[in-house]
Parts: C-alpha cells; structure tokens; sequence
C-alpha cells in the first residue's frame, strides 16, 4: 500500500507539475515579470537613484533575475527551471494529500472520487482563502505576513472541515454547524493593510488574481484525475477491483 501511495503520488505529480508549470509559463509568469518592473521602477524613484540596464528583481530568488530595459521584462532560465520545480514538488504533495484523504475517507479510489476530493482541496485551499486574501502581485501593500498566514490555515482547515461535514452528515444540526464553519473566517475578516496602496496596476492585479485560480484549480483537478487513473491502473496491474 505504502509503496503504491508513493509511486502514484510521484508520478502523478510529476506529469501533472510538469503541465501546469509550461501553463504558468505563458499565464502567470509574464503577469509577474511586468509587476516587478513596476516595482523596482518605484523603488528607484524613490530612492533617487537611476535604473541599470540590466537589474535583478526583487522576487528573482537566489541567482534568478529579469532583464529590465525600457520596461521590458526579460527571459530567465534558470528562475523558470526553479519555477517549474516548485510546482512539480506542490503537485506531488497535492497528489498525496488527496490520497491520504480518499484512504482515509475509505471506499474506491477511481478517477471519479479522486476528482471530487481535488475539488474540494481547491474549494478549501483555493478559492476560499482567495476570497479574503487574493493572490498578489510584487509590489502590493500586505498585512503582515504571519496574520496572513494564521487567517489562511484556519480557513483552509475550517473549510475543509466543513465539507466533509457537510457531505457526510445529513442531519438539518450537522449542516448549520459545516455552514457556520465555511463562513466563520470570512465573517472575523482577512488581515489587510491600513492602507491600500500598489505599484501596479489595478487591471494587473485583476489578472493576476483571477489567473492564478484558475491555474490552481487545474493543477488540483489534473493531478486528481492523474491520481484516480494511476491507482486504477496499478490495481488491475496486482489483480484487484
């Protein structure tokens, strides 16, 4: 059991990873490049000083940079390469985090189920974090980080509780309580900044935001229907249901 656990977690993360990382190539990472040329414009400004020909972004990481020249955000391959890593090395946890789930949730695991539960992963993960705390770009105002950090895993675990309360209990008492959870950290209210200020433009921030649900939420539903297949497969492989 453990061994298939991990085979189908690691490879389904891997294809999955894989997919959504040239997806983020040509969605969200031109969307982030053009943020940090905002950003680094404003912060020469205010610093007075003038902007070199070739600069390195202050979300480039260690040795990732972006060639900024008039405006212009430049290739870098080795902060793709360390892009596309990271969201390999996410949808393997995605992968296992929807098997451990569905084993402990008991019945088949198909593609159908399996799907199910990655739905519900972004539901809890996703969408309703980015309901108080948006995806942002460099450059937005915050609140501090560890409010936001607080804010997001109580409303992930308490979405996530929820759900699963709400789907397995049918009792009028049971699905008050599984509302009441959802909403609870949507009523206390996201952590934000006294003041609402960005570098970027608001229409940026727009795409931004909406552009990288709608990536989330398909790095968690293919990795999901890769998880449900591979495990049908490994199954007929060792001759059961």
């Amino acid at each position: 059991m453990l061994q298939r656990v991990l085979a189908v977690g690691l490879v389904a993360g891997l294809v999955a990873g894989l997919a959504v990382a040239v997806l983020q190539h040509f969605t969200t990472t031109p969307l982030i490049l053009a943020a940090e040329v905002y950003e680094v414009e404003a912060e020469q400004q205010a610093g007075g000083l003038l902007v070199p020909a070739n600069i390195i972004l202050a979300h480039g990481g260690h040795g990732a940079g972006a060639a900024a020249s008039g405006g212009e955000a430049g290739f870098d391959a080795g902060r793709t390469l360390l892009t596309g890593l990271t969201t390999i090395v996410t949808a393997v946890g995605f992968a296992l985090v929807i098997l451990a789930a569905m084993i402990a949730a008991g019945g088949r695991i198909d593609e159908r189920r399996a799907l199910g539960f990655a739905f519900a992963a972004f539901l809890a993960a996703g969408l309703a974090p980015a309901l108080g705390l948006a995806p942002e770009l460099p450059g937005s105002a915050a609140a501090p980080l560890l409010a936001r950090q607080v804010w997001w895993i109580a409303t992930a675990a308490l979405t996530a509780g929820g759900l699963w309360l709400f789907v397995h209990h049918g009792a009028f008492w049971a699905r008050a309580i599984a509302l009441a959870m959802i909403a609870a950290p949507h009523v206390v209210g996201a952590p934000h900044p006294a003041a609402y200020e960005s570098r970027v433009p608001a229409e940026l921030a727009a795409q931004f935001a909406a552009t990288s649900l709608a990536v989330q939420a398909v790095l968690w539903l293919l990795t999901g229907l890769l998880v449900g297949l591979l495990w049908q497969h490994l199954a007929r492989r060792a001759g059961e249901a």
